[in-house]
C-alpha cells in the first residue's frame, strides 16, 4: 500500500515539474522572440521592455509554485512569508549599498 501511494506523489510531482517546465519554456521564448524579432508585433522598446519585465515575472511565480512548491496550505505560507523577507532583506542590502556607492561618489567628485 505505502509503495502505491509513494507510486502515485511521484506521478503527480512529476506532472507538476512537467507543466512548470513547459510554462517555464513558453514564457521564454515569447519575449526572445519579440526581442530578436521587434517589426512582427510592432511595439515600441518601451512596450517591449514592459512586456518581457511581466513574462520575468510570470516566470518568477510559475518557478515559485511548480519548482519550489509554494502553495497557500499552512506550510506554504509559512515559506511565502520566509521568502517575502528574504527578498526584503536582499533588497534594503542592493539598495542602501546603490545608495551608498553613489553618496560616496558624489562627495568625492565634489572636491
Amino acid at each position: 500500500m505505502a509503495h502505491q501511494d509513494n507510486h502515485a506523489a511521484h506521478a503527480v510531482g512529476f506532472k507538476d515539474y512537467l507543466t512548470g517546465f513547459i510554462l517555464s519554456v513558453i514564457l521564454t521564448v515569447i519575449p526572445f522572440m519579440l526581442v530578436m524579432h521587434p517589426d512582427v508585433l510592432g511595439l515600441s522598446r518601451g512596450a517591449t521592455l514592459i512586456t518581457v519585465v511581466l513574462f520575468g515575472l510570470a516566470q518568477v511565480l510559475v518557478h515559485l509554485v511548480y519548482f519550489l512548491h509554494m502553495k497557500t496550505d499552512a506550510e506554504g505560507r509559512w515559506n511565502v512569508v520566509s521568502m517575502i523577507f528574504t527578498v526584503l532583506i536582499i533588497a534594503f542590502v542592493v539598495g542602501l549599498s546603490v545608495w551608498i556607492m553613489w553618496s560616496m561618489h558624489y562627495h568625492m567628485m565634489i572636491n
